[in-house]
């Protein structure tokens, strides 16, 4: 009977791990937060710095890759949120089951067999949060662009 208290998985290590998922919940959504913030700031400091002479090709290629990039790793961070919010889903279904898979694990990569199946960073890309926010700056660059080369 000793040997069942000691393998059963108590309320700290239950509460710990869980503590643990949420962090890397939060510094997912810190990480995205900060992505935005230095998106808007190079963009801000591109545009000041330009002057009356300049290549206006050069600039908007600089500008939509700058978009594009940001978009991707803001896109990667809120994904990676994704796996871990089921990831705390799973911990928290599972643990008071005695299962002790995984236990402490972190690399979201390891529990793709159990957990829900997440959107992919192309997917997460286009959703209603994201795709405004990088979508609309891309799209007056493109528009910017195309008028400049026909007038």
């Amino acid at each position: 009977m000793s040997e069942e208290l000691e393998s059963k998985i108590t309320t700290e290590e239950i509460h710990k791990e869980i503590d643990l998922i949420q962090s890397c919940i939060s510094r997912m959504a810190q990480n995205s937060f900060m992505v935005k913030g230095w998106y808007i700031s190079i963009i801000v400091v591109i545009l000041a710095l330009l002057t009356e002479k300049i290549n206006f090709a050069m600039i908007s290629i600089t500008l939509a890759v700058v978009t594009i990039l940001f978009w991707y790793l803001d896109s990667f961070f809120l994904t990676t949120e994704k796996k871990y919010r089921e990831i705390y889903s799973w911990a928290l279904q599972e643990r008071p089951k005695n299962n002790k898979e995984f236990l402490y694990e972190l690399n979201p990569h390891l529990f793709k067999d159990k957990i829900k199946k997440t959107d992919n960073i192309l997917r997460t890309m286009f959703t209603l949060t994201l795709f405004p926010f990088y979508g609309i700056p891309l799209t007056i660059i493109a528009t910017i662009n195309i008028y400049s080369y026909i007038c």
